[in-house]
């Protein structure tokens, strides 16, 4: 894809990655990490179950996981821009149309791939 054809997926991805930097730094507190942001929140509440806090804390380290994994697809999508690769499916070699580039700018597969990886059994 040309840099014409691939400037507004570049710009909807800094878009995106900046909301998810400011999200990510509300909900630590700042601009520590979220381990850190979690053991100050639970080191200064009133004792609940253990079960409770354990639950907590897994969905706090669950949360940052999947806020990781989606910062690091945003970077790898404008990796793929500065490549020339973008656009393109990491798997078939297909063109990923633009609705779907719009829809998900991050996205590695075409929608053939991307079923084909979901529901290995379909395919």
């Amino acid at each position: 894809m040309s840099t014409q054809i691939t400037a507004p997926f570049k710009k909807q991805l800094l878009a995106q990655r900046a909301g998810l930097l400011e999200q990510l730094a509300a909900l630590r507190g700042g601009k520590v990490g979220r381990a850190e942001a979690s053991a100050e929140h639970f080191g200064t509440r009133e004792p609940d179950t253990r079960a409770q806090m354990g639950s907590e804390r897994e969905l706090e380290f669950t949360l940052d996981a999947r806020e990781s994994a989606e910062l690091d697809a945003i970077e790898a999508a404008l990796r793929r821009i500065e490549q020339g690769s973008y656009g393109v499916c990491t798997e078939c070699g297909a063109d990923i149309p633009a609705a779907r580039l719009h829809a998900a700018p991050e996205t590695l597969h075409c929608i053939r791939c991307q079923e084909m990886t979901e529901h290995p059994r379909r395919a």
